[in-house]
């Protein structure tokens, strides 16, 4: 019986390990009107005012594929709702105080940082005290009341700076390879995971691991990996030892965080459940939908 296991678990593993995942897909108009066509016809709340929303995509490490396809779609969640309008930068620069304070949010979309320092304000300015300086300002900003989107690699763009940790949440770790992974809502009666409909979240992706602050849980979860379907490998006893959160919400200072780890392909999107979720999380962010963020008892 052991043998069988065994082999049968090795079999698993040489099955995962050879999942390329799925295959990148053409950022194309037929795309955009499915993605339109599936997005919320109206958003949870009336929000307050049409906010502005700052989307910066850039990328000075790693390029995540879906990195256009996910500007897209905050870009026509934004159009469609008429939550907020968007404001689509690169440009660091934006980030200095006196530019960061026109933005009700900042949405982070797959700002893989270089991995010599992790810190992607440094990659741009090769200074130290400008990049600081930048750190600071969207720090400030936040804790000031205004919101942060982040998503997915985005959790890298400052992932060695421990205050950065403590603000978002938590940082980057590692990840196995591209395999379905099954997100559970951590609580099914909690709002913002009311687009999933009491359902989890399948779908293909990397199974993001944190780091850092993470170990403190001080945030609010929202969905989690189901670690029993999880291939991890060789770490595969330690990750399955804890909860492994992929979403989640907090507060910092007057202001509120979103974090969203799903999804590393552009597929995901054509679920309109996970539409849902992203404007739900974003109208968290602008302070319009209000619900409870405390973090969870331990």
């Amino acid at each position: 019986m052991k043998r069988n296991a065994l082999i049968l678990a090795l079999l698993i593993s040489i099955v995962a390990s050879s999942f390329a995942g799925l295959p990148a897909i053409k950022l194309t108009e037929e795309w955009k009107a499915q993605i339109t066509e599936a997005a919320p016809a109206k958003p949870t709340v009336k929000p307050s005012k049409q906010h502005k929303i700052l989307l910066f995509s850039l990328m000075t490490g790693y390029k995540h594929w879906c990195t256009p396809h996910t500007a897209e779609v905050i870009k026509i969640l934004g159009r469609k709702s008429g939550v907020y309008e968007v404001i689509e930068s690169n440009e660091v620069s934006l980030f200095e105080p006196d530019n960061i304070k026109q933005f009700d949010v900042i949405v982070l979309n797959n700002n893989c940082s270089e991995r010599k320092r992790r810190n992607l304000f440094f990659d741009v300015t090769k200074n130290d005290e400008k990049s600081a300086m930048l750190e600071k300002s969207l720090i400030s900003h936040i804790a000031g009341g205004k919101g942060l989107v982040s998503i997915h690699g985005s959790i890298t763009i400052l992932n060695n700076s421990e205050e950065y940790s403590k603000v978002l949440g938590g940082s980057f770790d590692f990840h196995p390879a591209q395999q379905e992974i099954t997100c559970k809502l951590v609580d099914p009666d909690h709002p913002l995971v009311a687009a999933f409909n009491g359902k989890p979240l399948v779908h293909v992706d990397e199974p993001y691991l944190f780091k850092n602050a993470y170990k403190n849980k001080n945030f609010r979860p929202l969905l989690m990996m189901d670690t029993d379907k999880l291939n991890c490998g060789k770490r595969d006893a330690a990750v399955k030892s804890d909860k492994r959160y992929v979403s989640w919400i907090k507060k910092h200072g007057k202001g509120r965080i979103f974090y969203c780890s799903p999804s590393h392909n552009a597929q995901s999107f054509e679920k309109p459940e996970l539409l849902r979720f992203l404007l739900d999380g974003i109208q968290y962010a602008t302070g319009d939908l209000q619900c409870d963020d405390s973090p969870m008892k331990k």
